[in-house]
């Protein structure tokens, strides 16, 4: 049966474009919320659109070369902007100066590829540098760190004639991402491995050999982070199921760290264009995970590619946003929407469109093709009817009225109470003494609460102050108002 019909609420993907916004862009991410998106351009500004008004609020400027990666905090305060330029730049979006205040810079001696927040807490920042190393910045106090996460080398490398003397060099990697949970790192090499590295530690946990990929060019997870899809320089997207990485106890030996799970990755599934042959730029799940949305690197036109994961990997459709080429893509956090950005610089945002059906909001309603005129009746749109109210009327007449009895203290306040919630004249409800046991949520499932997540409460220790609504943006427009 049709999943649609049992369910019309299931998230769908998006098949056509609702708008066009020329921001200059090389690439755009939503917000969490999905409200807003932020946009880095070639010049090394970053600007942020509101989607509801489809105009730019907020202008950051503080980048000499273009943008390589942007990132959102979790609750869309902090903005982090990384740029060929060797710095990493936070910026507080809270902050009324135009254009924000920065919250942090972080200087490298070579450009910077990519960055990111940590999911749980904006002071630890992910990095990647054009030299094929990635770093794990800690600002806070207690934790203050830049360490190089580094994959172990063999004790003894046997040598033969035509390496002696060279020795083994780790591999230069490619990309880096935290997982949703941010207890794990995972790193992507340039002679196709996947290695993961424990957040707090930054041991290595797991090394997976991926048969055939070549060099690793990015990731993208599930909400879960359960499954993984993979892009590499064969042109294929690989989808995985990661498997479980424990996690390591609180006095473990960094000097003589535990083995590693060392173990090839088998694929679920490969999207490729077994006919152009096409690379891709980027890939995305939607937010339910149902969905698959593949960027083509076509030069000759803007090409998406859509397969449905809970189908087994079926290709579901392609969609053709004009002959501008497709450089990034990003799905929105909720809906049933995703931006695209053209080598032009334009943000395409596509939706979902769904046909009005009248008749689902009343029932028993028709639609007609033609205007009718329609007589209401006088009595139509009364909340209740007036031979219904003149009955009840009538019986609140013949009831009796008690004049004799005088209700004092604590019964006239039950009475009362019993007055207010519909019971008239009837039998009055004791109130209880106050000697019974109440029941204390809090404690509710403390069994649980014994089970004490060391990789969670690491990372959110020093919290910072991306509260949910302890902060407003300064909107900066033609007139500047707090959103």
């Amino acid at each position: 049966m049709n999943e649609s019909l049992i369910n019309p609420f299931t998230l769908s993907h998006p098949t056509a474009v609702q708008t066009s916004l020329f921001a200059g862009a090389l690439f755009a991410k939503f917000d969490p919320t999905g409200r807003f998106i932020a946009s880095g351009r070639l010049n090394g500004s970053a600007e942020i659109w509101d989607l509801e008004t489809r105009a730019p609020i907020r202008w950051l400027d503080g980048h000499v070369k273009a943008i390589t990666s942007i990132d959102w905090s979790r609750n869309s305060r902090y903005l982090l902007t990384s740029s060929k330029d060797w710095n990493v730049i936070i910026w507080d979006l809270s902050s009324t100066y135009d254009p924000p205040q920065r919250q942090k810079s972080l200087r490298f001696d070579v450009p910077v590829v990519s960055a990111s927040f940590h999911p749980k807490n904006s002071q630890i920042v992910l990095v990647l540098l054009a030299t094929g190393e990635a770093y794990v910045c800690d600002s806070r106090k207690q934790h203050r760190t830049r360490t190089e996460l580094l994959e172990p080398l063999p004790d003894e490398v046997e040598e033969d004639e035509e390496n002696a003397g060279h020795g083994t060099q780790r591999a230069g990697m490619t990309v880096a991402r935290f997982d949703p949970s941010g207890k794990n790192i995972f790193v992507g090499t340039d002679n196709g491995y996947l290695l993961v590295f424990n957040t707090r530690t930054k041991i290595m946990i797991g090394r997976h050999k991926i048969s055939g990929a070549g060099i690793m060019k990015g990731f993208d997870f599930t909400r879960s982070g359960r499954r993984l899809v993979t892009n590499s320089s064969d042109r294929t997207l690989r989808q995985f199921i990661l498997p479980t990485y424990p996690s390591l106890p609180v006095d473990a030996d960094l000097h003589n760290p535990p083995s590693f799970l060392d173990v090839e990755l088998e694929p679920t599934h490969r999207f490729n264009d077994p006919i152009n042959r096409t690379a891709w730029h980027a890939m995305c799940y939607s937010p339910d995970g149902d969905w698959l949305a593949g960027g083509a690197a076509d030069p000759a036109g803007h090409k998406i590619y859509i397969w449905d994961i809970s189908n087994d990997g079926a290709f579901a459709s392609a969609l053709d946003g004009g002959r501008e080429p497709l450089t990034y893509l990003h799905w929105h956090p909720s809906r049933s929407s995703f931006a695209s950005t053209t080598n032009q610089g334009s943000i395409l945002i596509w939706h979902c469109p769904n046909p009005e059906r009248w008749g689902a909001f009343a029932g028993g309603f028709e639609e007609v093709d033609e205007n009718v005129e329609y007589e209401e009746r006088e009595d139509e749109f009364d909340i209740e009817d007036e031979a219904v109210q003149f009955e009840r009327k009538m019986k609140a007449e013949e009831e009796e009225v008690d004049i004799d009895t005088v209700v004092t203290g604590t019964q006239a306040a039950v009475v009362s109470k019993g007055t207010h919630s519909g019971n008239m004249g009837g039998a009055a409800t004791p109130i209880g003494t106050g000697n019974g046991h109440t029941m204390d949520l809090d404690k509710l499932g403390s069994g649980m609460d014994e089970i004490i997540d060391i990789e969670t409460s690491w990372a959110e220790e020093e919290p910072d102050l991306d509260i949910p609504g302890g902060w407003k943006m300064k909107v900066i427009m033609e007139s500047s108002e707090d959103y």
